[in-house]
Order: structure tokens, then C-alpha cells, then sequence
């Protein structure tokens, strides 16, 4: 069962030297998938280093959205995309072009003495096949991809949440067992090829507060090299609160010799669906809202991080008339940020 990561968005590179990206994805819906260019008068900011340490993509989607709004005099909805605008939200590597989106992304993060939020997904056997299934074709694929990003990231900052669901869904069983060997083999191997970098942290999915006990899912992220790794990420892609997700990531760090950890609260602020079919709670729900903002302050001395992991107005999946999984979906961003606090 996909659990709601939602999965790898499209992949956009950021051009050395240059000030916009290069799109690589599918044709959008309605012509406002991908806005328009740039507005100057619509610029996007954000908070100081000190208060903010992480990279705030000036070209994301939801910056040419807030563009795009503005252009059209829909100023209201401009600032309502601006919430999302103006913070960090993860950078998804895509499989075609990881070593140039990888420099890409940490060379335009030095350059504003920032850290760059990476997001690798790209396990062979993605997804069980489901909303987001794809991946590499092989284990030496994957080995010659994560070689990529760690050849483009260099000695750069960069903070890595490695391969949502991976671990996961050998678990639940949703990836036959016939695989689960060299999964283990390609995720310790991530782990360590990343932390061979002199200045990135990785953190290895870890499942939600809603999907298990820590007790199944701790001797799994051993094997896959949590122990090697900065710790374990909680909650990608999901909704649950952040108190009950600091909960088991606490309870999870017991397990796991007391390892840290990061929390996603991109989409969480009022906590999980509870409405509807059960199997589709994690896929574009309604009546959900932006979570606390990226920091690094947390007041848990074993949550390293909130993260928008996530990037909050791209679609889980085709449920409830949503697009693909990853593209950006306006009319959900809006929903999104309008049931948020300012």
C-alpha cells in the first residue's frame, strides 16, 4: 500500500550561472502547471541566514505561481502562494540529470550561504509499482546515479532525505521479498558514498507516526545504515501533527542508539484526514494545511530539523481528480495555504 510519499516530483536543474531553471517536466493542466517567466515586481525573499539556514529556490513552482498570479491582478492569491513561496522545500533529483541538478542546486545555495535540502528517490522498484513507480532500472544504475548526485554535490552544504518509502515498503511487504537484499545492499551503500561528502548530512526515511510501531521498522533502517547515516526522517510526504510525529521519532531513536532525526510538516498543520476511503487518505485530501515553518530551532533536543520535504501544492497522485504525482496542481496549492495561519 502506497502510504502517501506522493513521490519525486518533476525534475528542474538549476542552469550554472543562470537565474531559472531548466524544466524536465510533463506538459502541465489548464497552461498553469509551469507559469510564466519572471516578474521582478513579484520577487520572492527570504528570512535571513541566522533565522533561516536553508535555500529558498527563487524559480520554484510556486514562485512562478505567485508571478504568474500577480501578473493577472490576482493579488490575494499571489500572497496566499507566497506562504510557500518564501520557504525551503526540498529539491527532488531527477533520474536524468542528477550530477548537473545536484551542483546545480548546492552551487545556487553556497552562493547565498545557504544549505541545500536534497531529496533522493530513485530506489529500483519505486512505489511498488503504484502512483509513483519508476526508479532506477537496476542495482548499477542506482549506483551509478547516487555516484552522480554525490560527484555534484562535492564539498558544498547540502542536507539529503534519502528514498521515501524505501524501507518502508519492504516492511509492509508492499516490495516483494525478493528484492529486499539488495535494497538493503543500495541504500547502505547511499549512505555511505554521501557521508564520504565533507559537508552533508543524510537522513534515511523512516515511515509516519500513522503506518507501524517502532519496533518493525528499527532493525530494517540498521540493515539500510541509519546507524552510518546523521539519523532518520519522519513524516515525508504525510500529514500527521508534529507532536505525534515527534512522538515516534522519539520512540524510534530509542531503538536505534539514539539517533536524530527531521520531521516534514510541509502539509501537516491540521493533522491527517480522517475522512473518505481509508487507502486514499494520503493522496490529496481535502481541508488540509501548511505546518510549521523550515527551522532548525526545534525544541526536542533529537528533532534536528522541520522540513518541507514535500513541496507543498504538487499532487500525490491521480486521486480525487488530481494530476500525476509530483506535478503542480494551482487549486490545490490555493486550498493548501488558505488553510493555514499567515
Amino acid at each position: 500500500m502506497d502510504d502517501g510519499r506522493g513521490a519525486g516530483p518533476p525534475a528542474w536543474a538549476w542552469a550554472l550561472g543562470a537565474a531559472l531553471l531548466l524544466a524536465g517536466c510533463s506538459p502541465g493542466t489548464g497552461g498553469d502547471d509551469r507559469p510564466g517567466p519572471a516578474d521582478p515586481g513579484a520577487a520572492i525573499t527570504q528570512r535571513p541566514a541566522g533565522a533561516d539556514p536553508f535555500w529558498v529556490n527563487p524559480d520554484s513552482n510556486a514562485a512562478r505561481q505567485v508571478r504568474a498570479y500577480a501578473k493577472a491582478g490576482r493579488d490575494a492569491d499571489a500572497e496566499q502562494i507566497r506562504k510557500m513561496a518564501q520557504q525551503p522545500t526540498g529539491e527532488w533529483i531527477g533520474p536524468e540529470n542528477p550530477e548537473r541538478e545536484a551542483r546545480g542546486f548546492t552551487e545556487a545555495a553556497r552562493r547565498s550561504g545557504r544549505t541545500a535540502l536534497l531529496v533522493l528517490y530513485n530506489i529500483p522498484h519505486r512505489d511498488c509499482g503504484q502512483y509513483s513507480q519508476g526508479g532506477a532500472a537496476d542495482g548499477d544504475a542506482y549506483r551509478a546515479w547516487i555516484d552522480a548526485v554525490a560527484r555534484g554535490i562535492q564539498d558544498r552544504p547540502a542536507t539529503v532525505v534519502l528514498e521515501p518509502d524505501a524501507v518502508l515498503h519492504l516492511v509492509d511487504g508492499c516490495t516483494p521479498a525478493r528484492f529486499a537484499e539488495e535494497r538493503y545492499d543500495l541504500l547502505h551503500g547511499a549512505v555511505v558514498r554521501l557521508k564520504s561528502l565533507k559537508n552533508t548530512k543524510v537522513y534515511l526515511d523512516a515511515g509516519n507516526a500513522g503506518w507501524g510501531h517502532p519496533d518493525q521498522i528499527h532493525l530494517p533502517l540498521r540493515r539500510a545504515g541509519v546507524t552510518e547515516a546523521d539519523g532518520f526522517a519522519v513524516n515525508v510526504s504525510n500529514f500527521y501533527s508534529t507532536e505525534d510525529s515527534l512522538d515516534y521519532g522519539k520512540r524510534l531513536s530509542a531503538k536505534v542508539g539514539g539517533k536524530h532525526f527531521v520531521v516534514d510538516t510541509s502539509r501537516n498543520g491540521n493533522g491527517p484526514y480522517t475522512g473518505g476511503d481509508p487507502a486514499e487518505r494520503w493522496c490529496n485530501p481535502p481541508g488540509r494545511a501548511l505546518g510549521r515553518t523550515p527551522t532548525q530551532r526545534t525544541a526536542d533536543p533529537l528533532a534536528d530539523a522541520y522540513l518541507w520535504v514535500k513541496r507543498p501544492g504538487e499532487s500525490d497522485g491521480t486521486c480525487k481528480g488530481g494530476p500525476p504525482a509530483g506535478r503542480w496542481w494551482p487549486a490545490y496549492a490555493l486550498r493548501l495555504a488558505q488553510g493555514s495561519r499567515p
